[in-house]
């Protein structure tokens, strides 16, 4: 059994239980954030914790820990659950709600005190950086029908999850999303990025996307290996169009995709920038 962190105190999962006056819990109203670690070594820690620090300030909830604390926690997890997920391959997951009230109000209750809840699951393996070992995925297409502060990690994931699950309905890996322009915003849980002509383009951040910690560490491993890569908006056509098309998260570090709303992406198969590109990556990623 898995060991999890609730509110100083870590215990097994199936232990941790908050009040269903929990704010998370009746509003949604809270922070995430999902660190993943390869053997114990964090990626991306600097920005998880920064990017958590500004979501919580976003919505008014004091953050609860600093930048060590929340890293002696994550250590701890990873430490107490390697027997449990023996592969090494670990992703720490954090939540902060604004806490437990005595009663049902919409408005931000005063003197409470945060619930921090963190537990441990096992991840997949690093993405292997040859383009005949990897998977690639196939996506649907669908219009954004999410909230206009998207750059906040709110656990408020309703409609995340409904565009997800288009694509698990359509039986496919992911949901990339565009806006009332046609201009591609994200997928349901991924950053987006797209290869024309040896050029790698993803959307700039701004209220409609997330600014994904895998996608600023891409980005800057990219321009460390001399790939060209541009933050500039695309639309759905430059998209189905594009040469290669990756996803970009936590957990699936850089996923090249090969099929979008049944158009074939290129070739068909993996391209040999997204080879060069995850290498980089790779390289650079716990650097960051």
């Amino acid at each position: 059994m898995t060991i999890a962190f609730l509110n100083g105190e870590f215990l097994p999962l199936a232990e941790a239980k908050i009040s269903p006056m929990d704010r998370g819990f009746l509003f949604g109203d809270g922070i995430y954030e999902v660190i993943p670690t390869y053997l114990g070594k964090p990626v991306g820690f600097a920005g998880h914790t920064a990017r958590m620090a500004q979501g919580l300030s976003a919505i008014g909830i004091a953050n609860p820990y600093d930048s060590e604390t929340w890293r002696d926690i994550l250590n701890q997890l990873v430490d107490k659950n390697r027997d449990s997920i023996s592969s090494g391959n670990i992703g720490i997951y954090f939540h902060v709600s604004r806490g437990t009230d005595t009663k049902r109000f919409h408005a931000y209750p005063q003197n409470i005190a945060p619930t921090v809840f963190g537990f441990a699951f096992e991840i997949a393996p690093p993405q292997p950086t040859s383009r005949e070992d990897v998977k690639p995925f196939k996506v649907a297409l669908q219009e954004d029908k999410r909230w206009q502060r998207c750059h906040i990690k709110s656990t408020s994931l309703l409609g995340n999850v409904m565009h997800f699950q288009a694509g698990v309905d359509a039986g496919v890996n992911e949901t990339i999303l565009y806006n009332s322009e046609g201009l591609i915003t994200e997928a349901s849980s991924c950053n987006v990025f797209i290869v024309k002509d040896g050029v790698i383009m993803t959307p700039p951040l701004n209220h409609q996307l997330l600014p994904g910690i895998t996608r600023a560490i891409a980005i800057e491993a990219f321009s460390r290996a001399n790939l060209d890569i541009k933050e500039v908006w695309f639309n759905k056509e430059d998209l189905i169009n594009a040469d290669e098309v990756w996803l970009s998260s936590s957990s699936k570090e850089l996923a090249p995709v090969v099929e979008v709303d049944n158009h074939t992406i290129g070739t068909g198969k993996v391209g040999d920038v997204w080879e060069r590109a995850i290498k980089a990556y790779h390289a650079f990623k716990f650097e960051a």
